[in-house]
């Protein structure tokens, strides 16, 4: 008898023993028979043990893959996975397998069947292609949030459309002080004003051989997942900072007189700080001035925003006493601070220079939104490039001020 010695299998065979085992044997027996009895109950035992433990050992290597796709996704435990789908859709990404034939898996427990989900309409890969499972979704998004700076500091609000819209209150009421039988004439009301966040739509498409496909050893969702996260990063970067809202996010800095979105708030601009000076930034007592420009309820949560070569400039500046005004951070999360509040770095902003605007300061998260549309597409292309698959990836992004109070700009230019 061969029987397997692993902990699963000695697990299950004491808790489980064959009949057979669990009284002795009578004597008065026949040895011949009494040994063929032994041996057709460990066969029928081992039947029943082997099934059991193929049963367990399939649940165990899918709780695993669960595990490691949810650490690859930035899921947490608890967050339901669809086998089905990301199955299929796997599928279709290393094959092509999307058409309605195709794309069917394995009946699942209730005998249902599951095709890949079209992003338009129930049809075909011509039809507009196939939304990416959601773990594959999250994944990308959780990318974008560590390198784009503005998805880190401004509010995110997704959404299930194409645009996000809200209501502005200009907050101007009206009031007076009385005497007791005085009149008491109508004051003014606060106006109320939509705001609307459109969508514009941004993609990339990266490029594969089939072989690199066929490999087993390569995670593709990984592969297309870095790929996209570069391009979208980069384009969202430069949209939030400087966008001009024509299918594209409103940018930070066009907010201004002369701006793309010059009157755009109902809110008006965002207010801006002259330097004194047409090219530089003279020193600190500008930026102090500059940092209490911005109202006290905003100033708690605020933080500067400017790329690596202002930061490198006002770094080296000092205050009266000849103490730096910057400071890093004691640890590598910890963000360098000017004058007593957090910076962050993002390329996206303007060099320090005439006209320019090289620094913001205030609540991001208070003063700017990006609109995010759920769900991301995914169109499989092996056919314009050969021997190259393309795969053609789209997101609809929006975003702009959400309040012009809430950030300040510091502009590199003299008083008129």
């Amino acid at each position: 008898m061969n029987l397997s010695t692993t902990p699963l299998a000695l697990a299950a065979a004491l808790a489980n023993p064959p009949r057979a085992l669990v009284g002795a044997p009578r004597a008065e027996g026949n040895a011949q028979s009494i040994l063929s009895e032994l041996q057709g109950a460990f066969t029928d035992f081992r039947a029943r043990h082997d099934e059991r433990l193929n049963a367990i050992e399939n649940e165990l290597d899918k709780n695993a893959t669960d595990r490691a796709f949810a650490r690859l996704s930035g899921a947490s435990d608890g967050m339901p996975v669809d086998h089905e789908y990301t199955q299929t859709f796997a599928s279709y990404f290393r094959k092509g397998d999307g058409s309605a034939e195709a794309a069917l898996t394995s009946a699942n427990a209730t005998g249902e069947r599951l095709a890949i989900q079209n992003s338009m309409s129930v049809g075909t890969n011509s039809d507009g292609g196939y939304l990416a499972p959601v773990e594959w979704d999250r994944q990308v998004r959780q990318k974008l949030r560590e390198t784009s700076p503005m998805r880190q500091i401004a509010q995110v609000q997704p959404t299930s459309n194409g645009a996000f819209s809200t209501i502005w209150n200009n907050d101007t009421w009206g009031s007076g002080w009385v005497g007791e039988t005085a009149a008491r004439p109508q004051t003014s009301t606060a106006s109320l004003s939509q705001l609307v966040f459109e969508a514009g739509e941004i993609y990339a498409m990266p490029a594969a051989t089939q072989r690199l496909l066929d490999d087993s050893a390569i995670n593709v969702d990984t592969w297309l997942a870095d790929s996209v996260e570069a391009e979208f990063a980069r384009q969202e970067n430069i949209a939030f900072i400087s966008g001009n809202g024509t299918n594209k996010p409103r940018g930070l800095l066009t907010y201004v007189p002369g701006g793309a979105s010059d009157g755009v708030h109902p809110g008006g601009n965002l207010a801006t700080f002259n330097t004194e000076s047409a090219t530089d930034i003279p020193g600190g007592d500008t930026l102090i001035d500059f940092k209490y420009q911005l109202a006290a309820p905003y100033r708690q949560n605020a933080r500067f925003l400017m790329n690596s070569q202002t930061a490198a400039r006002i770094a080296k500046l000092k205050d009266n006493d000849g103490n730096y005004l910057w400071r890093e951070g004691l640890t590598a999360d910890e963000p360098a601070s000017l004058l007593g509040r957090p910076v962050t770095i993002d390329e996206a902003m303007p060099d320090i220079g005439g006209d320019a605007y090289p620094i913001a300061f205030g609540d991001f998260q208070a003063g700017y939104l990006i609109n995010d549309r759920i769900g991301m597409r995914v169109l499989r292309d092996p056919f314009t490039s050969k021997p190259f698959v393309l795969f053609y990836c789209t997101k609809r992004v929006g975003g702009g001020v959400l309040d012009p109070n809430a950030i300040k700009l510091l502009k590199v230019a003299v008083t008129a």
